[in-house]
């Protein structure tokens, strides 16, 4: 997904007017990717590689299932009781290995990766880039504590708002639900801009609410949204 210039002057025109009638500051950002899940692929790679070569055991498993691990000589009883033996175990080790790639080539796949991904994985990873996206920008520096980001994470299909401790105590949880909400739709749409500007609408009203403007109104956060 691909934003426009005009859809950044959206945007960026929403904050403008939002923050025109409070002292309150918002900012947006839209994440690509927030992390690759590469560990979550490993972990279903092994969990794979340990648990379904345990179903070729019941069906009579043995080396020579593997090409060229048969041999079509016999050593006296003893030797051939060991060399079976270390022939079954390098064979299932062989096996263990094919599924373990097979399984973690398929979960990165990005569509699997995000279905075998745990929806708490997913959301406690886009909360934290979105935690590290509000200080990065300074929004937890800002005069009155006032601070809102505006956070969309594309490939994790999350979003989240956060805002700083000066307005917790005034504000209603469920006003930051339905900002959320009206941004997962505007992306639902495949119409990210309108999608925040209708978020930002919805934040600039609670903030004006409690938080009017003061003397001058110094704009301590740039009006604009980051893509990263």
């Amino acid at each position: 997904m691909k934003l426009t210039t005009a859809a950044h002057d959206r945007i960026a025109a929403a904050i403008a007017a939002a923050e025109a009638r409070t002292s309150g500051e918002i900012f947006c950002v839209l994440a690509r990717r927030v992390s690759s899940y590469q560990d979550v692929s490993l972990a279903w790679a092994a969990a794979a590689a340990l648990v379904l070569p345990l179903g070729l055991i019941p069906l009579g498993f043995e080396p020579g299932w593997i090409p060229g691990m048969a041999d079509s000589w016999e050593a006296a009883h003893l030797a051939a009781r060991d060399l079976s033996t270390g022939q079954a175990l390098g064979a299932y080790a062989i096996v263990q290995a094919v599924v373990f790639l097979i399984a973690y080539l398929i979960t990165r796949l990005p569509m699997v990766t995000r279905w075998v991904t745990p929806r708490a994985v997913r959301r406690s990873r886009v909360r934290d880039a979105a935690l590290q996206q509000f200080l990065a920008h300074g929004l937890h520096v800002t005069e009155a504590r006032t601070g809102v980001l505006i956070f969309a994470a594309l490939s994790d299909h999350q979003v989240e708002v956060l805002a700083d401790q000066g307005i917790h105590g005034k504000v209603e949880p469920s006003v930051w639900g339905d900002a959320a909400e009206a941004l997962s739709q505007g992306l639902k749409r495949d119409d990210p801009a309108a999608g925040f500007e209708a978020a930002i609408g919805l934040c600039g009203e609670v903030l004006t609410q409690h938080f009017p403007p003061r003397p001058g109104n110094p704009n301590e956060v740039a009006d604009r949204l980051v893509v990263i």
